[in-house]
């Protein structure tokens, strides 16, 4: 999505998409982990999944890295049909695997100051 675009419009985009994703879920989700060690736990191993996939497992991905990687989960979720409901009405305690793995996304793009 990102290949053409100079490096400063690639990291301007990246993060418009974070900023977005962090927006849309991401806000809701990091706060209702820190109430839930078990989601915190979740979110945690998704974002070392992650981290790992994207094979900077030290310092963490690079903000371009992650929206691409966020974008990729969307479409897929999108190509199977898979909706979120609204995040006023989730039980955060049974949050579904996408859901979880697009927090991790929004905790590491948080945690490496690209937000």
């Amino acid at each position: 999505m990102f290949k053409d675009l100079t490096e400063a419009t690639r990291h301007s985009a990246a993060r418009s998409t974070l900023n977005g994703l962090m927006t849309w879920l991401g806000e809701s989700g990091l706060a209702a982990a820190t109430t839930s060690a078990g989601l915190q736990a979740a979110v945690d191993q998704h974002a070392a999944s992650v981290r790992d996939a994207l094979g900077d497992p030290e310092r963490g991905p690079n903000a371009v890295a992650l929206a691409s990687y966020a974008t990729g989960v969307r479409d897929a979720l999108i190509e199977a049909q898979w909706q979120l409901p609204p995040t006023s009405e989730l039980d955060w305690s049974k949050a579904e695997w996408p859901t979880v793995r697009l927090i991790a996304i929004c905790s590491l793009a948080r945690s490496a100051g690209h937000l």
